[in-house]
């Protein structure tokens, strides 16, 4: 499939199976994907910051500096760990390599950073934020679907070769007019296990059973949930890893990276749970909640800014704490009186300095 308006220098406009033509310059299905994955990610962490009494306007702040560094530690190691790229290949994004494994890391560590720099609790922003990477990875998969990757090997019985569950991979998938769409068309196409499928349903439910415990629990201790998503992602990319298609495993050095890295996350998120639910015990005299005080970790509201004030909301599990959000005119008449507090301040200032002068 390609549709395209013609200019004199080539498409200007246009669809194709692997992404569109905007002005002349390609955008990948792939892309677009990874970017409304974000998008989705990004709201559904405000949502729950709201729910967990922190300001939503925290997911700006973590999201500029986050998703950079995302893409950074993504392209770092898949150069590192693809014998086919090498780190001299690593300004070259548009010829591919990403690895999500390296994304998590790298958006993970500047998150961390970010939280010691404005002082926030950083396991309490993370279990906000961390859960909510699963839908972005189910939704940022397909775009795996449109570029014909990330599958298994052959599917020979003929009564398994249909899709979902098997995908047709054409052999020329990596032409702009085919892609993965094109393999449905292509006599030529070869069936394979769809574990670009498979692991973004994975990740789907993940993402399903982690915000709703979210969404109603507010017990200590922070962290929990950030565990879990490494415990859960590392379990799926663990057992996806081996049966992967050779091409698309890291392997550099002989080293099947990006499953030592799965079998790390994994294994690193079960201690870091025991961890913490040992740290409750230890000041609370209880592995969840509290026997001695307060049994919830989102008492205090975590504010973004300065004046950030809240109010009550439905959402907010402690909303019933804080008072009504002012309307417009009131808004408008507390503006006013502090600009005439400001102006009196002034105008004493400089009655005080006439004085002095005289």
């Amino acid at each position: 499939m390609n549709l395209s308006l013609l200019a004199a220098e080539g498409a200007l406009f246009g669809i194709a199976n692997r992404g569109v033509i905007i002005f002349g310059v390609k955008v990948y299905w792939y892309a677009i994907c990874i970017v409304c994955g974000m998008i989705l990610a990004a709201y559904l962490s405000a949502l729950l910051m709201k729910r967990r009494n922190m300001s939503p306007d925290l997911v700006f702040l973590l999201f500029i500096v986050c998703i950079p560094s995302a893409i950074v530690g993504a392209r770092l190691f898949s150069c590192l760990t693809d014998e086919g790229l090498g780190i001299g290949a690593f300004f070259d994004f548009r010829d591919g390599g990403l690895s999500i494994t390296g994304g998590v890391l790298g958006g993970v560590l500047a998150g961390f950073i970010v939280c010691a720099v404005k002082k926030i609790n950083f396991l309490r922003a993370a279990d906000c934020v961390v859960i909510n990477i699963l839908i972005a990875q189910a939704l940022g998969r397909w775009g795996n679907f449109f570029n014909g990757e990330v599958y298994g090997g052959e599917v020979t019985n003929s009564a398994l070769q249909w899709f979902p569950f098997a995908v047709p991979i054409s052999p020329d998938h990596y032409n702009w007019d085919v892609g993965g769409i094109g393999g449905f068309s292509d006599p030529n196409a070869t069936w394979h296990y769809a574990f670009f499928l498979y692991e973004s349903i994975a990740n789907l439910i993940g993402w399903v059973i982690f915000f709703t415990l979210a969404w109603k629990t507010d017990k200590k201790p922070n962290g929990i949930f950030t565990c879990l998503y490494f415990v859960w992602y590392g379990t799926v990319r663990s057992v996806m890893e081996p049966l992967r298609d050779p091409e698309y495993i890291l392997n550099a050095g002989g080293v099947p990276w990006s499953l030592v890295f799965s079998i790390l996350m994994a294994g690193l998120g079960i201690c870091a749970i025991l961890v913490l639910l040992l740290l409750n015990f230890r000041t609370e005299k209880a592995f969840i909640g509290s026997r001695t005080g307060d049994s919830s970790a989102l008492t205090a509201y975590v504010p973004a800014y300065k004046d950030d004030i809240p109010y009550y909301s439905k959402v907010n599990m402690y909303g019933d704490k804080y008072p009504p959000e002012p309307t417009k005119e009131e808004l408008a008449a507390e503006r006013e009186k502090r600009k005439k507090e400001r102006l009196a301040v002034r105008e004493a200032r400089k009655n005080g300095k006439d004085g002095e002068n005289q």
